[in-house]
C-alpha cells in the first residue's frame, strides 16, 4: 500500500495530519505551504492533496474547505510516518512523585494510573486490573479485633489483599486462628488462587481438626476467589472528552459517554486488544459503532512474564499518537516497577 506515496506525497500527509492534530481544523494548501517547508507551490500542494483524497488518505467535508485525514490517512501515519516521542526525564520524575504521593494500597495503582494517562494526553483512559485468580497466593494472616472478632488479611504475590472481619466461633480462641493460618499457608503457598485444589482444602481439613475453624477457612478462600474473579476497571478523564472541539456538542458524544459506563463491554473491548506489544485501532477500523470517530491506543502490561492487564488511551482520531504511544509504552513498563513495590 505504501507504494503508491512517493516522498513528496508522503511529506505533504504528514504535514496535512500534524497540522490538523494541532488546529481541529480542516487544512489547506495555502496554509501548508505558510507553515512547512515542502519545497514546493501551494499549487503543488494542492495537487498531491487531490491525489492523497482520491487515493483515500485525506477527506474533503466541503467543497469550499480544506481537508481533514482519513482513518486510512492516520494508519498510515501511525505506522510508518511518525515514532513515539521518548518521555522526558522531567515527565518520568513527575509521574514517579504522582505515584509515590498518591499511592499507598495496590488498588489505587491502577486508579493513579488512570488519572496519570488521562492527565498526560487529555483524553479518557482505561486501566484493566487483573483477576486476583491469576496471582499466587502468598500468606493468611489473622489480626485481633476484640474478644470475638478477628481481622483476616489474605495477600498474593501480586500484592492484592483481601480483608475481612471475622466472627469466632464460639470456643475458638485468637491462639487457634494463628495456627489455622500456618496450616493455610503451608498447604496453600505457590498455588494461584485460581488453581488451589480439593485435595489442598481437604488436608487442611484434615490438620485444623475443627470443623468450625474450617468453615471459617473456607469462607475466607471462597470471598477471596470470587472478589477475584471479578476483574477491575478503571477509567480516567471522561470529562476530558467533552474539551475536545470534535465532541463540543454533548449529543454527537452521548452515546460514546453512555458506553463508557457499560463496564463489561468495556472489558471486552480491551479483551479483544489484549496481546503483545502496542496496538493502535483507528476510526472505522472499530468494531463498534460508537467509536467510529474515536481511535483506541492500547498496551498490555506483564509481571514476571505473566500476562497481567491492559491500560489504554480512547480518543478522537485527532489525537497526538505520538505523545500517547510513548506514554503508554512508559507506563508499561513503569507499572510492574510500581506493582512490585507491593511485594511483601
Amino acid at each position: 500500500m505504501s507504494d503508491e506515496l512517493d516522498a513528496r506525497k508522503k511529506r505533504v500527509l504528514r504535514a496535512v495530519i500534524d497540522d490538523y492534530i494541532e488546529s481541529a481544523e480542516p487544512v489547506g494548501s495555502r496554509t501548508l505551504a505558510r507553515k512547512y517547508d515542502l519545497g514546493v507551490s501551494p499549487a503543488t500542494i494542492r495537487n498531491e492533496m487531490a491525489d492523497l483524497e482520491m487515493l483515500g488518505y485525506l477527506e474533503q467535508l466541503h467543497t469550499s474547505s480544506g481537508r481533514i485525514p482519513s482513518s486510512k490517512g492516520y494508519r498510515f501515519y501511525v505506522d510508518g510516518l511518525i515514532s513515539p516521542k521518548p518521555v522526558s526525564d522531567e515527565e518520568k520524575e513527575r509521574i514517579d512523585k504522582w505515584y509515590r504521593a498518591r499511592v499507598r494500597r495496590i488498588e489505587e495503582v491502577f486508579q493513579e494510573t488512570a488519572r496519570i494517562i488521562s492527565q498526560v494526553t487529555k483524553n479518557v483512559s482505561l486501566v484493566l486490573a487483573p483477576q486476583m485468580t491469576q496471582a499466587q497466593f502468598r500468606c493468611l494472616q489473622f489480626l485481633p479485633l476484640d474478644d470475638r472478632r478477628v481481622i483476616t488479611v489474605l495477600m498474593t504475590d501480586a500484592g492484592f489483599i483481601e480483608n475481612k472481619i471475622l466472627e469466632m466461633p464460639s470456643g475458638a480462641t485468637f491462639e487457634d486462628f494463628q495456627r489455622m493460618a500456618k496450616v493455610i499457608n503451608m498447604r496453600l503457598e505457590g498455588h494461584t488462587l485460581r488453581t488451589i485444589e480439593q485435595h489442598s482444602l481437604t488436608e487442611i481439613r484434615d490438620e485444623i481438626r475443627d470443623e468450625s475453624l474450617y468453615e471459617a477457612a473456607l469462607e475466607i478462600i471462597h470471598r477471596a476467589l470470587d472478589s477475584g474473579r471479578r476483574e477491575r476497571l478503571y477509567l480516567g478523564g471522561t470529562t476530558q472528552m467533552l474539551e475536545q472541539p470534535e465532541f463540543h456538542d454533548v449529543e454527537k458524544v452521548k452515546d460514546t459517554l453512555l458506553m463508557l459506563e457499560e463496564e463489561e463491554l468495556m472489558k471486552d473491548i480491551l479483551h479483544a486488544h489484549m496481546g503483545d506489544g502496542l496496538e493502535v485501532t483507528i476510526g472505522q477500523e472499530n468494531e463498534d459503532k460508537h467509536f467510529k470517530d474515536s481511535s483506541i491506543i492500547t498496551a498490555t502490561y506483564h509481571l514476571d512474564g505473566e500476562l497481567l492487564g491492559t491500560i489504554a488511551v480512547l480518543g478522537p482520531t485527532r489525537m497526538e499518537y505520538a505523545k500517547a504511544m510513548s506514554l503508554l509504552e512508559y507506563m508499561n513498563q513503569n507499572l510492574t516497577d510500581v506493582i512490585k513495590r507491593f511485594h511483601w
